[in-house]
């Protein structure tokens, strides 16, 4: 995930997916989900973003109001990104990174 403040960033993402964020003296950060998952590595680089994000991350918690409220606890805001009305919640982390929040699967049966 490119950022400008990979720290800043890696922080947020630890919080969200409760994960531990993981550190190298040479100034890399990355989360490590395990279970064969790909790693999230925070990437340093000069510009802000200007665009929608190439990658995007949807969260599916059992309580969809309560873990917006938790994300916009850990820094992150409500987005309008001219979706409507959508069963989702459109959200931005600390660097203006779209993701979204979706309500829970319904049981099955």
């Amino acid at each position: 995930m490119d950022c400008r403040d990979p720290e800043l960033v890696g922080r947020f993402w630890s919080a969200a997916l409760d994960l531990p964020l993981q550190s190298h003296e040479d100034g890399e950060w990355w989360l490590e989900p395990g279970d064969g998952s790909p790693d999230i590595l925070f990437l340093q680089v000069p510009e802000a973003k200007s665009v929608k994000n190439r990658v995007h991350l949807d969260l599916r918690p059992d309580d969809q109001r309560s873990e917006v409220e938790r994300l916009i606890g850990l820094g992150a805001r409500e987005k309008d990104i001219g979706q409507g009305e959508v069963t989702w919640v459109v959200m931005a982390d600390p660097e203006d990174n779209e993701f979204c929040v979706l309500r829970a699967l319904s049981p099955p049966g």
